[in-house]
């Protein structure tokens, strides 16, 4: 059987499973990024604030991604770091019209990047600035310079903007994600 995995790979008749990190402060939009990913008859009707943790399972069109939804919530944020070291992946979400807390998802980005477990890796980091739909949003060019995104120089990163409710902006983020992580793979 492993012989017939391992050639099914190959040829591309199986898609390769990653493992994904969603992260970002409490009410971003995480869960309804991650259930829009997911095909139409699987996604949820009713999207609900994530406690702790949920795993959630999307396929793009080589990848199959299985992704570790993290509760935002302040109580929550120290179980983040458990999960980095698995993680070959990270889609940071930020709320682009809540200015208040984005010096709070700075410190959550610093603290993340100077981390053991991921500070010395090339994991591809995919930042969505969601919730451009609302009349406060900031661009996602001003989402970047307040999250000083441009001192990033060791990984890869990418930020689009994006409309989770109507999927806008998500599709670009995944294309991008699964090329990076198909860079580091081969």
């Amino acid at each position: 059987m492993g012989l017939l995995d391992r050639l099914s790979g190959l040829l591309g008749l199986r898609k390769k499973e990653v493992h994904v990190l969603c992260l970002g402060l409490d009410n971003s939009g995480k869960t309804t990024i991650i259930n829009k990913l997911k095909p139409s008859n699987a996604q949820s009707q009713d999207i609900v604030p994530t406690i702790g943790f949920s795993i959630e399972k999307f396929k793009s069109s080589s990848l199959s991604f299985t992704v570790f939804d993290m509760s935002g919530q302040g109580r929550y944020r120290n179980l983040w770091e458990h999960y980095y070291k698995d993680g070959q992946a990270i889609i940071f979400v930020i709320d682009s019209s809540d200015k208040l807390r984005m010096v709070v998802a700075k410190e959550e980005l610093d603290t993340l990047l100077n981390h053991p477990d991921i500070k010395h890796r090339r994991i591809p980091i995919l930042f969505f600035a969601n919730k451009m739909d609302l009349r406060d949003s900031v661009t996602s060019v001003k989402v970047s310079q307040l999250l000083c995104l441009e001192n990033i120089k060791d990984k890869p990163w990418h930020i689009c903007a994006s409309d989770a409710i109507k999927g806008e902006g998500l599709q670009e983020g995944v294309d991008w994600l699964q090329d990076q992580i198909q860079a580091v793979k081969t």
